[in-house]
């Protein structure tokens, strides 16, 4: 399967970077094409600006530092994010590259009837693996919107059967080796098997 990961941390050292090490070993190991998009290291502007928001409705976004974004997009098959959860959401970072690149023309249309024509029903599989200061009672109490936006928003634009994942290593501000250790067993086994 091609499996686009669509990482967003700003520490190279960070646990979300180990996480993202074993998905992206467990995705190949299992013989999946991956293709890896780290946001932060390749300096991705996440600001869509007043020109690009005003051209938003005149077809896809004319910037050339998006066309490999959107190519992997209309590439993949599977994505799967890995991100922190912060203030339970996305990242800044991770927010801007759906606002630039989930653009219309890219992958949706609107109909004349004002609905929405999606153009990426390929997408059969999205996956979340992302850590959280919160724990998972505070994090449900406030909605998990970041677990909204990308497992029912997104996925509402995908085929219509697609298979989602959310892995959550919750209350991250206490971590332990050990938990720390066990979270990335669960990351292995469980992509293994999506």
């Amino acid at each position: 399967m091609r499996v686009l990961v669509v990482y967003c941390h700003p520490v190279e050292e960070s646990f979300c970077a180990a996480l993202r090490e074993a998905a992206v070993g467990t995705l190949e190991g299992r013989g999946d094409e991956v293709r890896l998009i780290d946001l932060y290291a390749e300096k991705f502007d996440p600001v869509m600006g007043r020109e690009e928001r005003l051209a938003y409705h005149e077809g896809p976004p004319k910037d050339p530092a998006l066309a490999a974004h959107i190519d992997a997009l209309n590439w993949a098959a599977a994505i799967i994010f890995i991100y922190p959860t912060w203030w339970y959401g996305l990242p800044a970072m991770l927010k801007g590259w759906l606002d630039r690149v989930w653009a219309m023309g890219v992958v949706f249309d609107l109909a004349p009837n004002g609905g929405i024509v999606s153009r990426v029903r390929h997408i059969r599989k999205i996956g979340v693996v992302t850590t959280c200061g919160a724990t998972r009672l505070l994090s449900f109490v406030m909605g998990q919107p970041g677990r909204k936006m990308i497992l029912r928003g997104i996925r509402s634009l995908c085929a219509l059967r697609t298979r989602t994942l959310y892995l959550a290593h919750y209350d991250m501000d206490n971590a332990t080796p050990e938990s720390r250790a066990a979270f990335l067993a669960k990351v292995r086994s469980r992509l293994k098997r999506f």
